[in-house]
């Protein structure tokens, strides 16, 4: 018999019981990716970094799938891997900097940037954070309060191994909430020529056998989950069509998740997790579908 401690190891940073397996093992969370993408996009210095340092343009699904990956070892790995996943996050930060070409309304040409500055880890982690919220609603089913202030709790053990100062991320959801629409009203943000490139690489990649019109639904549902003041600052579209368009997505998506068996609408690294803690005899409360 394995002992609570080994366990709890094998079961990682969260475990069954937490929300954030419950949360982050449904893949309809991909549905988010470009939305957060274009979010941190939206900051100058992060654009900057990841068009000088990348092959974001020509590649940009690899980028999503690369920091999903991560998350998801940190997510539903066991302890060990979690950290790895953290340590490979870290390696790659460090190689991110420079000093931005030119200048936007707020910051100088020659503002230094780093992918290790907190402010802009804290960022990035928002965005993935604020995400997985907004999709999972939407898309699956709300959450309670309760859970709501779980989440966002268990995240801030992320933030932590991501590298961000634990005094840097926001104390509870009420305090994140209103870190993200300061972030969104204020004047941090500015949607640059460089990041407008970024974007259209985001909005339409160049995906090899799908149809066009796939790649238009999900600009639709990209749409429809940015916030609006950055949705204008792109430059992007919100006619009648488009608001149609999303409810119909969140509609058909609502309805099909439940029919999905589990090796259809869970991520790998979920489903795997799930069977390691089971033979581990990690125990745990029951994890309820949607």
């Amino acid at each position: 018999m394995r002992s609570e401690a080994q366990a709890s190891t094998t079961a990682g940073l969260f475990g069954p019981s937490s929300v954030s397996w419950r949360v982050n093992r449904e893949a309809v969370l991909l549905l988010g990716g470009p939305r957060a993408l274009l979010l941190q996009l939206a900051h100058p210095l992060v654009a900057a970094g990841v068009a000088e340092h990348s092959d974001f343009e020509r590649r940009p699904l690899q980028r999503l799938r690369r920091t999903l990956e991560l998350t998801l070892g940190i997510v539903f790995g066991d302890e060990a891997e979690a950290r790895r996943c953290a340590a490979r996050v870290h390696a790659a930060h460090q190689r991110v900097h420079g000093t931005l070409r030119e200048a936007t309304r707020l910051l100088p040409a020659g503002t230094p940037y780093s992918a290790l500055d907190p402010e802009l880890l804290l960022w990035v982690h928002a965005t993935l954070v604020d995400t997985t919220f907004q999709v999972y609603q939407r898309f699956v089913r709300r959450l309670t309060s309760a859970h709501r202030n779980r989440l966002y709790a268990e995240s801030r053990r992320t933030a932590e191994l991501f590298g961000i100062p634990p005094d840097r991320v926001p104390s509870d959801l009420g305090a994140f909430r209103r870190y993200c629409r300061g972030m969104i009203a204020g004047p941090e943000l500015e949607v640059t020529a460089q990041a407008k490139r970024l974007a259209d690489a985001v909005l339409h990649p160049p995906i090899p056998g799908v149809p066009r019109v796939l790649g238009d639904l999900g600009g639709v549902i990209t749409l429809g989950l940015l916030p609006a003041p950055i949705r204008r600052r792109y430059g992007l579209p919100w006619a009648a069509r488009h608001r149609h368009g999303f409810r119909l997505a969140q509609g058909l998506v609502r309805r099909a998740l439940p029919l999905l068996p589990d090796r259809l609408r869970l991520f790998p690294a979920a489903r795997r997790a799930e069977q390691r803690t089971r033979e581990s005899g990690a125990t745990s409360a029951a994890l309820h579908r949607a």
